[in-house]
């Protein structure tokens, strides 16, 4: 895998229930290998995870695209790992990003590690079960790595050269803010928490948003080269609206998803004043209704859609705060 460029998902013939379902409701715009990912979901449970860095005390609807596949997943059949990044935090992931994310202390990042755990139960089953998410933490294995060993064991399977012609680190190079040691760094961290899964959990795919194409290609990498074996990395497209606003955000700032942050009929309001053009794609992406229902409330026309708006905003708010959240 040589280019930080999607292999294009057009024109296979999809086996896996969970592939099919997830190419359907618009979740995958990226995937390092369509036929063997498809294989492989079809063959059998697959442990998968996704990671979330604790730059807030919530998370916001941003986030949910990630969320949200990694829930239709376990819907499928496929065991979810939900990794919070303690350790990944204390850099920050610089993709795509114009200037340095602010450096949070020790004490911030645990307040807000705490403020986000509590969002994944509401989309995601954790238990012992063997579908079951489990949730874990990299500052467990970060923070144990030695420099000298991680340089040796680790680092001499990156090439800088590769690394300098990923579009997320040119975008921070042709800005006149520089790009830290620190910052590309970030990038041999996240394909290290690739393999300390595989190694730990047998994790072998990864999903994220568009903006981690990189970084999880180089996790793909590294896993490969370590250890020899195939894993397989998967993203979403990052979702503007019709209009072109970033999805999630507002006049008065990020959508929310913990109730101290937004009171949930905040949330509700979001999802209602949705765009019309919108309508079926976000009854796709952030709903559990069915294929069909979801085409029947497309099809309204007039005044009707305003009764698509208000289903939108009562199923995806129910998810976040439960059925009972007025």
């Amino acid at each position: 895998m040589t280019q930080d460029t999607p292999p294009a998902l057009d024109g296979h013939d999809l086996k896996s229930r969970a592939l099919r379902d997830l190419v359907a409701r618009g979740h995958v715009n990226q995937c390092s290998d369509v036929k063997g990912l498809d294989a492989r979901l079809a063959q059998g449970r697959l442990t998968v995870y996704g990671g979330f860095d604790a730059t807030a005390d919530s998370l916001h609807v941003g986030h949910l695209m990630p969320i949200m596949t990694l829930r239709r997943l376990q819907q499928a059949g496929h065991k979810p790992i939900v990794l919070i990044g303690g350790g990944t935090t204390r850099i920050g992931d610089p993709s795509f990003r114009s200037e340095e994310r602010p450096m949070l202390s020790d004490a911030q990042i645990a307040a807000n590690i705490a403020g986000i755990r509590e969002v994944f139960a509401r989309y995601i089953t954790f238990g012992d079960g063997p579908a079951d998410a489990i949730l874990v933490n990299n500052a467990d294995w970060l923070d144990r790595l030695d420099l000298l060993a991680m340089l040796r064991d680790v680092g001499r399977h990156f090439s800088v050269n590769r690394m300098l012609s990923f579009d997320s680190v040119k975008a921070r190079l042709d800005r006149p803010e520089s790009l830290s040691l620190l910052e590309f760094n970030y990038t041999l961290l996240q394909a290290y928490d690739f393999l300390e899964l595989f190694r730990r959990q047998g994790c072998r795919a990864q999903i994220g948003g568009g903006d981690q194409w990189a970084n999880i290609v180089t996790g793909i990498d590294l896993t490969r080269r370590v250890t020899g074996q195939t894993v397989f990395g998967l993203t979403a497209p990052l979702l503007t609206t019709a209009s072109g606003a970033k999805m999630g955000k507002t006049a008065a700032g990020a959508v929310w998803l913990n109730a101290d942050r937004l009171p949930p009929e905040g949330l509700w309001k979001f999802w209602r004043t949705t765009e019309d053009a919108d309508i079926g794609r976000f009854l796709r992406l952030f709903t559990d209704l069915s294929l069909d229902e979801i085409a029947l409330l497309e099809s309204l026309e007039g005044t009707e859609r305003e009764d698509a708006k208000e289903i939108l905003a009562n199923e995806a708010t129910a998810l976040a705060h439960g059925d009972d959240y007025d």
